[in-house]
């Protein structure tokens, strides 16, 4: 049983840390980005070290208050926020931002968990590198969420998720305990590998202060291109196409269908996709070069293999960085005119990419009975994650649909679930999917994941009720 964080108890920790350190709660740390929940806390707590993290998470441990970590605030699963039970402390890195060594030669730095992912990135580029993770939330996501979710983003493809881009990480255990894991070895097999027990762990296992991150050299170009496709399953043929003609040069492919772009010209965004008509499906591509190709007669090369093949119809093939980021905009675009629109159920998936074209197939039949729908689909074909979400029926409000979300939920994830798919693909389990980890999760895993939970946080301070509830 967990204490509240009372007056009492924020006094005793103004005793232990800094002045500054506490504050009251802020409005922007209490929501999530859809509103479907709006947190509580006893205490704001923004500590500008490690040393200060261990202090608070010790006095919590002893106290047996809640612990609930944010970053950006960009999580859309509810990880960041606590609605009910006793008001934990909240804690946020916001201050811990340092950069604390860049080492080109090692392809590596290591930064502090509170820094924004665009100012991790500016630092890479700054020692000539790149960091390839990228996230349409980067101008405020921060890399310690992004680290404790796991977060996938538009290059997976090529570099994978955050997991495979961190070397190591320092981190605070719910005893207070501070793990100095920040090692930048390529190869270290001694014991247990605590760094990817902590990654995806949504802050129920401790608190990431600091990371050591992979980087890699600057591509020579970039080539973007807009490609219509017959369907999703010449989609995923074309992505075959790819591996086999410019392997390991794919940094992005994404599929999107026409109902993507018939809401951002519903919403008002002055985005259009340069076909007419526009295309059931499309793809949108992008190759990153070293020297010695030419950006446009490889990608035009690849087109031309492509429409040989019957896998493409139409093209657009950015000729400048200004085109190329406009077709990166309408991708982009397309879940904030989801957010205008108002979903009835929105499904962060993931599937084996044979199983795509029959899932994308099955799926509407399987909501059919429950109401009058428009589905959008798009995401990132290349590993096999897609966001297949559900919305009114045109002149409908969703609103009107309450009564059948759980229900429309439920058919989509039991039809991934039955296809060897994920229903927490990118943006993890935070409160929203407890439910279908109860429901879906390996009894095996789930028996481990409890166990290693009950090990490392027997007080349950940390993140109380996200992932296993």
């Amino acid at each position: 049983m967990l204490n509240p964080c009372d007056p009492g108890f924020v006094a005793h920790l103004a005793g232990l840390v800094p002045e500054g350190v506490l504050a009251a709660p802020e409005p922007r740390h209490l929501e999530e980005p859809r509103g479907r929940w709006i947190g509580q806390a006893g205490v704001l707590a923004r500590p500008r070290t490690t040393a200060e993290v261990a202090a608070l998470v010790r006095a919590c441990a002893g106290a047996r208050v809640g612990v609930v970590p944010v970053s950006g605030g960009t999580g859309l699963v509810g990880g960041q926020v606590m609605a009910s039970g006793p008001a934990p402390v909240l804690l946020s890195l916001e201050r811990m931002v340092a950069l604390r060594g860049l080492w080109p030669e090692e392809n590596a730095l290591v930064v502090e968990a509170g820094m924004v992912l665009a100012d991790v990135q500016a630092h890479a580029a700054g020692g000539g590198r790149l960091f390839p993770l990228s996230l349409a939330s980067e101008g405020s996501c921060r890399i310690g969420g992004n680290l404790a979710t796991n977060a996938g983003g538009t290059a997976v493809l090529r570099y994978g998720n955050a997991r495979d881009l961190c070397l190591g990480l320092e981190a605070v255990l719910p005893d207070g305990t501070v793990y100095g894991g920040l090692t930048r070895l390529r190869k270290d097999n001694a014991g247990y590998d605590l760094r990817d027990l902590l990654i995806g762990s949504e802050g129920t296992l401790g608190v990431i202060t600091a990371a050591s991150l992979k980087l890699f050299p600057q591509p020579a170009a970039r080539v973007v291109a807009l490609l219509a496709v017959p369907s999703p399953g010449a989609a995923l043929d074309l992505l075959a196409l790819c591996g086999e003609r410019v392997a390991g040069l794919v940094s992005g492919f994404e599929l999107i269908s026409r109902m993507g772009f018939d809401f951002l010209a519903e919403t008002g965004f002055d985005l259009r996709a340069p076909f007419d008509p526009v295309p059931d499906w499309v793809v949108l591509l992008e190759l990153e070069l070293p020297a010695g190709l030419e950006p446009e007669i490889t990608m035009a090369s690849l087109y031309e293999a492509g429409a040989d093949a019957g896998l493409v119809t139409d093209g657009v093939i950015a000729t400048s960085e200004a085109q190329a980021a406009q077709l990166w905009a309408l991708r982009e675009t397309i879940p904030l005119a989801n957010r205008k629109v108002g979903a009835v159920s929105s499904h962060d998936i993931s599937l084996p990419l044979s199983a795509i074209p029959g899932f994308i197939a099955r799926a509407p039949g399987v909501i059919a009975g429950l109401g009058e729908f428009r589905v959008n689909c798009f995401g990132h074909l290349g590993d096999g994650n897609l966001h297949w979400n559900v919305f009114p029926a045109q002149g409908h409000a969703k609103g009107e649909y309450e009564g059948v979300r759980e229900a429309v939920k439920t058919a989509v994830h039991d039809l991934v679930h039955a296809l060897g798919g994920s229903v927490a693909a990118e943006h993890g389990v935070g409160r929203l999917k407890v439910a279908d980890m109860a429901r879906y999760g390996d009894p095996g895993k789930l028996m481990a994941m409890r166990a290693i939970k009950a090990a490392l946080d027997p007080g349950g301070i940390m993140n109380p009720g996200a992932v296993l509830g």
